[in-house]
């Protein structure tokens, strides 16, 4: 069993997978980890940059069995035949926002990020690629062991997908400058 939990940066990623890993006894494989690991960050105008060709190689190597794997690169990084399952942690962006304020991001990144968010970019990119094994979770106003129920709840099949849309929400908040203009 390969389970994968992606999203966009400071969505609960790596607290709910430790949760996960932790009740069905699973090896934790952190995507960004191997990308350090390997030397795949470069540095470009203070943007970290990895190379997805260069870590998909080194991912395939690595025995997925029995495994859950974490990172927001993994749908560029992994194939539909290594998964059984992958779900996309989505959070409020207005909540990112405060997160990444308390991760001392600077203003663009936190733009980016909550507007890659708004966008859906990663949930689409996950659907696109891996369709019928993809479920995405709003954990937005859930405690941390709501969400953890609801991601068990997906991994054994009790879990329908629901469609999330921030971008409606934020244009009848009248936010868009908020989010996508310096």
């Amino acid at each position: 069993m390969s389970i994968v939990i992606t999203g966009t940066p400071g969505v609960g990623k790596h607290t709910i997978t430790n949760k996960i890993a932790k009740k069905l006894e699973l090896e934790i494989i952190d995507i960004n980890k191997i990308a350090k690991e390997s030397g795949l960050f470069e540095e470009n105008q203070n943007i970290k940059d990895v190379d997805t060709e260069k870590l998909g190689k080194i991912i395939k190597k690595e025995n997925l069995e029995n495994t859950i794997i974490v990172g927001h690169l993994a749908p560029y990084v992994l194939k539909k035949n290594q998964i059984k399952k992958i779900i996309v942690l989505r959070r409020n962006p207005y909540d990112l926002i405060t997160s990444y304020k308390q991760r001392q991001y600077t203003d663009k990144k936190s733009k980016e990020n909550a507007g890659s968010e708004i966008l859906g970019v990663i949930a689409h990119d996950v659907i696109k690629q891996f369709s019928e094994k993809a479920f995405q979770i709003d954990n937005s106003e859930k405690s941390i062991n709501e969400t953890v129920k609801e991601v068990l709840d997906t991994i054994l099949g009790n879990h329908k997908d629901v469609e999330i849309d921030w971008l409606n929400m934020v244009t009848e908040n009248d936010d868009l400058k908020k989010f996508f203009v310096d």
